[in-house]
């Protein structure tokens, strides 16, 4: 399908080590992910980041790539005009809560804390970048994202779910027990968040529909966006992920590029020009 919208993940998929859009996934130097851009801007298909980054990251890397649109915090924020407009989804946030940011409301509720001393040496906060998210709880280690739902629902704040955004590198700066499976990122965030329903918001407010858009990701919460538009494309080293080939069964439009994260993305953004 050619395509008039991209919307993509960042981290571990439009670009590779430590953020890099000019390294591949074995650290090797190429232009193959800013050779595709290029084609994907003369084309005239719009380009919108989709990240768990906070907003404000969000719309600096869309002025760098020239993307026409930002998604922030795992599908909580929608902006467009260059960051000078913006959408909030609240999700299942409780209406008695009001306007109130969600991480206030967490705060107020002790939840995370109680959740990080649920699972001592297996999760701590995502030191120091989860210090500017105001929708979700940035957090890092090795859980079971249905056990801590469980967890959740059992105190009554079953309203939150803890979302698997990727695997990153160990370091001897966390707090986690050694374990020779990479350290994961969470999001812990109201239900109904998502960077589907972000795409889907966006898309209506476009004038376009699902057919018009490709996604592309390389983690488990990225399936969220697989109803949303025509086609996903997950890169190769999220296609490895522990749990992914069971769960891209059920995704009958998804596919896995047969490269990792910076030459993967390429791969995709190619077939969809």
């Amino acid at each position: 399908m050619a395509a008039r919208i991209v919307y993509t993940d960042l981290d571990g998929t439009m670009v590779g080590p430590r953020g890099s859009f000019w390294h591949t996934a074995g650290r090797e130097l190429t232009d193959g992910p800013a050779g595709a851009l290029l084609d994907l801007h003369r084309a005239g298909v719009a380009l919108v980041l989709v990240s768990g980054r906070t907003y404000e990251q969000v719309v600096e890397a869309a002025r760098i790539f020239a993307a026409d649109g930002a998604i922030a915090e795992l599908g909580a924020i929608i902006g467009w005009g260059s960051g000078r407009h913006t959408h909030r989804l609240r999700g299942e946030l409780p209406a008695g809560y009001g306007d109130r940011a969600p991480m206030d409301v967490m705060a107020e509720l002790g939840v995370v804390e109680d959740l990080v001393a649920a699972h001592p040496g297996r999760l701590e906060w995502h030191a120091p970048w989860h210090a500017t998210h105001h929708t979700d709880a940035l957090l890092r280690g090795r859980v079971d994202p249905l056990a801590a739902d469980a967890w959740l629902a059992e105190r009554g704040v079953g309203w939150l779910t803890l979302k698997d955004n990727g695997a990153i590198p160990a370091s001897s700066r966390f707090g986690l027990h050694d374990d020779p499976a990479p350290p994961r990122v969470y999001h812990l965030m109201p239900r109904g968040i998502s960077k589907g329903a972000a795409i889907a918001w966006d898309l209506e407010r476009r004038g376009l529909f699902p057919d018009d858009a490709v996604a592309i990701g390389d983690s488990l919460s990225d399936l969220d966006m697989a109803p949303a538009v025509g086609r996903l494309w997950i890169t190769a080293n999220g296609g490895a992920v522990d749990g992914m080939a069971a769960a891209l069964a059920a995704v009958p439009n998804a596919s896995v590029t047969a490269a990792a994260m910076g030459e993967g993305w390429a791969q995709a953004v190619r077939q969809s020009l």
